[in-house]
Formats: C-alpha cells, sequence, structure tokens
C-alpha cells in the first residue's frame, strides 16, 4: 500500500463528481497546493481561497503562475470565518488545512474559536450533497483545541442532516486527523 499524505486523503473525502461549473471554498490557502487541486475540479466554476497572511496570497499566487494562471480562483486576503461575505448563494465543497503557514512564523496558526466559527458557517451553507472536510493537527497546543472543539461540534450535528467523518491513525496520539462534514440529500 502507498504511503499518502494527511491531505492526499482529505481530498479523498472531496470527491470528483462535483459540478465542473461548482463553488469551492478553500477556506486557508497556506502555500496553494490545495487551491490549485481545488481550481482543477472545477474548471468552469470558482474558487475562492482564504488566509490571513500576505505570504500565503503572495506564495498561492505564485504557485497558481507557475501552473499556467487560473481564472476561476479568488484570492483573499480575510479569515476564513468571514467567507459569508464573499460567498454567497452557498457552494459545493470545501477544505480547511489547519495550522500554520509551512515555512514561516509557527506563532501564527489558526485560532479555534475563529475555527469553529469558520466550520460551523461552512457545514450550514455547503450545498445538499456538498462536503466539508477538514483537516486538523493537534501536535501543537492551539491545534490541540481546535481538534477538540471540533470533534464536540461534529458529534453534536443532527444525524439526520449530516454525515461527519473521523479519520485518524489510532496509535500515533497527535497525529494530524480529518473530519468531513458531507450534508444528506
Amino acid at each position: 500500500m502507498k504511503t499518502r499524505s494527511i491531505t492526499e486523503v482529505a481530498k479523498e473525502f472531496l470527491g470528483t463528481d462535483l459540478p465542473k461549473d461548482g463553488v469551492i471554498c478553500d477556506f486557508t490557502m497556506g502555500g496553494g497546493h490545495d487551491t490549485l487541486y481545488l481550481s482543477d475540479l472545477v474548471p468552469e466554476g470558482k474558487v475562492y481561497a482564504f488566509d490571513i497572511q500576505p505570504l500565503a496570497l503572495e506564495r498561492t499566487s505564485r504557485r497558481l503562475e507557475e501552473a499556467g494562471g487560473r481564472s476561476n480562483v479568488e484570492l483573499i486576503l480575510d479569515s476564513h470565518e468571514n467567507f459569508d461575505r464573499y460567498v454567497t448563494g452557498g457552494f459545493d465543497a470545501g477544505m480547511f488545512n489547519l495550522g500554520y503557514l509551512p515555512t514561516s512564523d509557527h506563532v501564527v496558526t489558526t485560532k479555534a474559536e475563529t475555527t469553529l466559527a469558520a466550520v460551523t458557517k461552512a457545514v450550514e451553507q455547503v450545498k445538499v450533497g456538498g462536503t466539508v472536510v477538514v483537516v486538523v493537527y493537534p501536535g501543537h497546543p492551539e491545534g490541540k483545541r481546535e481538534g477538540e472543539m471540533l470533534l464536540e461540534f461534529a458529534a453534536s450535528l443532527s444525524d439526520k442532516k449530516f454525515d461527519a467523518t473521523y479519520y485518524r491513525l489510532v496509535n500515533i496520539p497527535d497525529c494530524p486527523f480529518i473530519l468531513a462534514f458531507q450534508k444528506r440529500k
């Protein structure tokens, strides 16, 4: 069996049957890897990518340019908790890759309260049949808080309206894990 990264597994939860003209949110653009991947899933649609760090926006912009450009991507310098100021009418899928921007200042991380607010809104606003995937990194104090709050949130969701999946390695205590929320049809 080939070893896959946690983000590769997370992307599988999004599926490949998204509408070509769909709308996807990259709630944590980071270095742009996920943004580029999501852009290819909806070539006739739109990807909204969010981050609070100008460096993330610069890196993502560069990555998209190096890949030939992507006219279907809008990079937004704002917190993921404010996504609903930019995305109206719902969206087909979304992805959060929490923690800190790789190879940058690890003091700047996603925060439990704003992440919970963003995920709560995202799960409500994703279209029926759509999925919101969250990659959580509990190996640092804020990531541990995020994970605990998100697990509690996931457990509180109505099983009539949502499927909430928890995916992790059980033999590594602080390994990253995935939460995937699909709005039932």
